[in-house]
């Protein structure tokens, strides 16, 4: 089961006008919301709350973000395309003009951490917007509640009987 608004928030008042609805959104609109720093949902709210700390939900249409753990995956995309970006330009450098070791290192070496710097955090709300689409947040939200169940139970119905 995929998170949606209304099994999210509680039912409107009656006679109040029911808001917009928000279902989950294409993997592209998705993943551009994420990669502008909007809600992958409503396109309204903002994904992190500091450099790369990713809210605990929308604040405008409530969607749990926080559940969406993106892990491993963002630095890999953020190594992977500025790896494509740069060795290409760093071999045409060294086959063209042939500068001495030190060289390299003083001038691409601050430039590979700078684009990775800039990089990752669009890249991990693009991941982020990514995840929302393939239903991440219910298997979390799943989860979450049987940890939250089994934490309810007495430690008397848990403690061996003698």
């Amino acid at each position: 089961m995929r998170w949606t608004p209304e099994s999210a928030a509680p039912p409107p008042p009656a006679g109040t006008p029911a808001g917009p609805e928000l279902a989950t959104p294409p993997l592209w609109v998705a993943a551009r919301r994420g990669l502008a720093n909007r809600c992958p949902f409503c396109g309204e709210g903002r994904v992190f709350a500091g450099f790369l700390t990713v809210v605990r939900e929308c604040s405008h249409c409530h969607a749990p973000l926080g559940l969406l753990r993106a892990d491993d995956a963002p630095p890999y995309f953020t190594i992977f395309l500025a790896g494509h970006i740069l060795v290409p330009i760093v071999l045409w450098v060294e086959k063209a003009y042939e500068p001495p070791m030190w060289l390299h290192m003083v001038v691409w070496l601050p430039l590979f951490a700078i684009i990775c710097t800039l990089l990752l955090r669009p890249i991990k709300g693009a991941v982020v917007g990514w995840m929302s689409t393939l239903g991440f947040v219910a298997q979390e939200q799943e989860a979450e509640a049987e940890r939250q169940a089994a934490a309810r139970v007495p430690a008397v119905a848990r403690a061996p009987h003698a």
